[in-house]
């Protein structure tokens, strides 16, 4: 039997003019997925912390809040009354075991990311300290909406679901009907999907679909 796949779409891909109206269309998700870009780390800039403060006001959905930053440290007590669950890239500038203490001692969940381009081996030191919550796998460059699905990093998910079957691994690009079969063979627990569910005639629908 196909397990049920958890759903966190992608405020990067909402229409940002209608935010309120937006929210509203995902209050059956899991998680919202939220994008921080500073420019330097990802050759993009998104949205900051008082646009999360809003959305935490209209939105009942847990915050998924993904730091693409390079200084992550400087930046965590900006979410410390809005994030659920916070994951921040371990090729970042800090010290990762730094950065995932910070965000454990402020009450909340901790996950790392890795890009398309970091061996997932990198990751097992961080992860065998035990304090992570959730492994973030890239499946396309950061840093932009829209870009194709990497299936090649569902090898990633496997090698993590098979040395760590009780963390939560979420993929985050190019995931919609038409990928999330892959995400589900290789085990994937959070699929975060951006145009799959926004720019979908029905949200709602679109995320019972992918699940």
């Amino acid at each position: 039997m196909k397990n049920k796949m958890l759903i966190s779409p992608s405020v990067l891909a909402a229409d940002f003019l209608n935010l309120e109206k937006e929210m509203e269309k995902v209050k059956t998700a899991d998680f919202l997925h939220l994008d921080i870009m500073d420019g330097h780390f990802v050759p993009n800039i998104s949205y900051g912390p008082d646009i999360v403060k809003f959305l935490k006001k209209v939105s009942k959905v847990p915050f998924d809040v993904h730091l693409m930053i390079s200084h992550p440290l400087k930046y965590l007590d900006n979410f410390k009354d809005t994030a659920d669950v916070i994951s921040f890239h371990i090729e970042c500038d800090d010290n990762p075991f730094e950065v995932i203490d910070k965000i454990v001692s402020m009450g909340k969940k901790a996950a790392i990311a890795i890009k398309p381009g970091t061996p997932v081996e990198e990751a097992f030191k961080y992860i065998e300290t035990g304090k992570l919550y959730m492994v973030l796998v890239m499946t396309v460059e950061p840093g932009f909406g829209g870009q194709s699905f990497m299936a090649e990093q569902m090898e990633k998910v496997k090698v993590l679901k098979k040395k760590y079957p009780d963390l939560l691994i979420e993929a985050d690009g190019g995931i919609n009907n038409k990928t999330i079969d892959a995400c589900r063979e290789a085990g994937l627990d959070i699929a975060v999907a951006g145009t799959a569910v926004f720019r979908a005639e029905n949200p709602e629908k679109a995320i019972e679909n992918l699940r």
